[in-house]
């Protein structure tokens, strides 16, 4: 097998065997601690750009459903893993992660200690990295002279609107970075869903008189984007009722007046204990977290806190006073990770029907 290195901008350096392609590639370092679907994060919109290791010891060895991809083209930078078992079909015919990684021009590396790799980025802090294959002064020379986009959303939202047609709601999602477990669970409700792009006005998502609005996940800094995003969040709010999740939940709390911070060590996995404040339920939730909401930030005569994180407290969900529009941090639609809050799209399901329902525009 032919050796490759991962290194890091510190000047650590980790070798290994490569599966994939054998591209040279430069990203964003973060660690997932998730226990399985890792076809899910791999194709998550939200990892573009990013090098991800799995702290799972073995990847690969169930193969790749066609049902379970989170977007069609994955922009991942690369993958990292401790075993790779190279399962290159079964049963259902499935491809093997290797051929999928070829496919989409990804690098892999696998006989990593990728537990030792998540325990140095929690000490060391978020960082660059590159997949080479010589670990040379002149490899890191290039890793620390490589500037990455902070154009992401725009590299990975849809350029043109697109409809999921049903006969239910009508649904206007603002696609970020959208996966496919949002469109899943608003399929399950029957919604008539039109996606369009993160740069679309106020005005033109009105005009396709929508019953809901959601703003979905997606990659990179909120302050990233520009300022007529806010804007746009500030008008249709008072119009529809929102569901904001993942980047659009930091860009509601933007929208509103709150502040975001970036997080020292990003948080990705499926273990996460969130507590709604109040029922005081506790239920686990998936997460690809780089920023959080400053809770000293938040006006509270517009919003009011309504999940935290257990392990280190972060602010999880928000709700505006005034409007039916409510935002949460992490993953409701569980793909991957844990189904305990998909019932978030009830809730919303019941706001828009109150709101048809209603005879005047106080809903």
């Amino acid at each position: 097998m032919t050796e490759r290195y991962l290194i890091l901008e510190d000047g650590s350096a980790y070798a290994g065997k490569a599966f994939g392609s054998l591209a040279t590639t430069t990203g964003e370092i973060v660690a997932n601690s998730t226990m399985n679907g890792y076809q899910e994060i791999i194709s998550n919109q939200i990892y573009h750009n990013q090098i991800i290791v799995f702290t799972q010891s073995s990847i690969g060895n169930t193969g790749l459903d066609q049902n379970a991809y989170e977007s069609i083209l994955p922009s991942a930078k690369g993958v990292i893993v401790r075993e790779y078992e190279n399962l290159a079909t079964d049963h259902f015919k499935r491809i093997s992660l290797d051929k999928y990684l070829k496919q989409h021009k990804i690098p892999g590396i696998y006989d990593v200690d990728t537990r030792e790799i998540r325990h140095h980025l929690q000490k060391r802090g978020n960082m660059k990295a590159s997949i080479v294959d010589v670990a040379d002064d002149h490899a890191f020379d290039q890793l620390h002279a490589t500037v990455l986009t902070n154009q992401q959303v725009a590299q990975v939202a849809t350029p043109k609107p697109f409809p999921n047609p049903d006969e239910g709601a009508n649904v206007v999602v603002v696609d970020f970075g959208l996966k496919s477990g949002i469109l899943r669970e608003l399929s399950h409700r029957d919604c008539n869903v039109t996606v369009v792009p993160w740069n679309f006005s106020a005005a033109q998502i009105l005009d396709l008189d929508p019953d809901g609005i959601v703003l979905s996940t997606g990659p990179g800094s909120p302050e990233n984007l520009p300022i007529s995003i806010l804007d746009m969040i500030t008008d249709v709010q008072s119009q529809a009722p929102l569901f904001a999740m993942g980047l659009g939940h930091e860009l509601f709390a933007l929208a509103n007046g709150a502040k975001i911070s970036q997080l020292t060590v990003e948080h990705h996995g499926s273990n996460h204990p969130i507590r709604e404040i109040i029922t005081n339920e506790i239920f686990f939730s998936g997460q690809e977290q780089g920023y959080a909401v400053d809770p000293k930030s938040i006006d509270h005569a517009k919003l009011f806190i309504t999940h935290i994180d257990l392990v280190n407290g972060t602010v999880q969900g928000l709700r505006h006073r005034d409007y039916p529009a409510f935002s949460v941090q992490f993953s409701p639609d569980g793909a991957p990770g844990p189904k305990d809050s998909v019932g978030l799209f009830d809730d919303f399901m019941e706001i828009m029907a109150r709101r048809r329902d209603s005879n005047d525009d106080r809903y």
